[in-house]
C-alpha cells in the first residue's frame, strides 16, 4: 500500500485502510536458499579461472625465463576500450506467475527510502544501482496493493518458485533472463540492506515488495517478500 510520502523500510509498506484478500491466503514464507545464501554465493555463470601468478609491474620478460620467438605483431593505440553502457531496463515480465510491468528508473525519497512508482501497476528500478547484467545487485520494488488501485504488480511474487524465469527488457529491446533461486519473507527491520543493494559480485536481480500480515495500527505490512534471480547461460 502507499500513501502520498513512502515512510518505511525500502519505502515499500504504507498501507491505507485494511489489506486486500491476497495477504489472507499466504504461501510458505521461503522457497529456495534464504535470500543472503543467494547473493553471498558466486554464480555459475559467473565464475572464471584465476591466474595462477601475478604479472611482472614492468610487463618484462622475467631474467629468468627464456625468450620467446614470437613473430611481429601489428601495434595500436593502447588507450583502455570503454565498453558501451547497458541499457536501463523498461520492462519485467515473470511469465510463470502472470508479472508483466513497465519499470520506471526511481530514486531515493527525501527520508532516504527507495521510492517507488505511485501506479501499483508499475514496477521501480533503482536508478543508483546497477543495471540489469551489470556486476552487483540490481534491485526491482513497487507496491503490493492499493485501497483503491487493487492489487499491483509484484503481488505474484509471494507465490514464486525456484526455477521461474524472469525477463528483463532494455529500452534497446534487448531482453535478458533469469532464474529465480530464492524467495523469503523478511521481517522490515531485519532486511539485509547492504547485501540488497550491493553493488559488487556478480550480476543478480532482486524483487522487492511488502508481504507477511497487515498491522492495522502501523498501517503497514510487518514484511518485505524478497525474489533472488541469477542470469540464465
Amino acid at each position: 500500500m502507499r500513501s502520498s510520502v513512502v515512510v518505511v523500510v525500502l519505502g515499500l509498506a504504507l498501507a491505507i485502510g485494511t489489506p486486500v484478500t491476497w495477504a489472507l491466503t499466504r504461501p510458505e514464507a521461503t522457497a529456495g536458499s534464504t535470500v543472503q545464501q543467494a547473493l553471498d554465493a558466486p554464480s555459475p555463470s559467473a565464475t572464471a579461472p584465476s591466474p595462477t601468478a601475478a604479472p611482472s609491474p614492468s610487463g618484462a620478460v622475467p631474467p629468468s625465463a627464456p625468450a620467446l620467438d614470437l613473430p611481429p605483431v601489428t601495434t595500436r593505440d593502447a588507450a583502455p576500450t570503454v565498453a558501451a553502457p547497458v541499457p536501463a531496463p523498461v520492462r519485467l515480465s515473470v511469465p510463470a506467475r502472470g508479472v508483466d510491468a513497465p519499470l520506471d528508473p526511481v530514486g531515493v525519497a527525501p527520508d532516504g527510502q527507495m521510492e517507488l512508482p505511485e501506479d501499483v501497476d508499475r514496477v521501480g528500478w533503482y536508478r543508483f544501482g546497477p543495471v540489469p547484467g551489470d556486476a552487483g545487485s540490481a534491485v526491482l520494488a513497487g507496491h503490493v496493493d492499493d485501497r483503491e488501485q487493487g492489487l499491483g504488480a509484484l503481488a505474484p511474487l509471494r507465490t514464486a518458485e525456484v526455477g521461474d524465469v524472469v525477463v528483463v527488457t532494455g529500452a534497446n529491446g534487448a531482453e535478458t533472463r533469469w532464474q529465480v533461486v530464492s524467495r523469503e519473507l523478511i521481517t522490515k527491520q531485519a532486511l539485509p540492506l547492504d547485501t540488497i543493494f550491493g553493488r559488487e559480485g556478480p550480476p543478480r536481480l532482486v524483487l522487492v515488495t511488502c508481504g507477511g500480515p497487515f498491522i492495522p495500527e502501523l498501517r503497514s505490512y510487518r514484511d518485505n517478500v524478497v525474489v533472488v534471480a541469477e542470469p540464465l547461460p
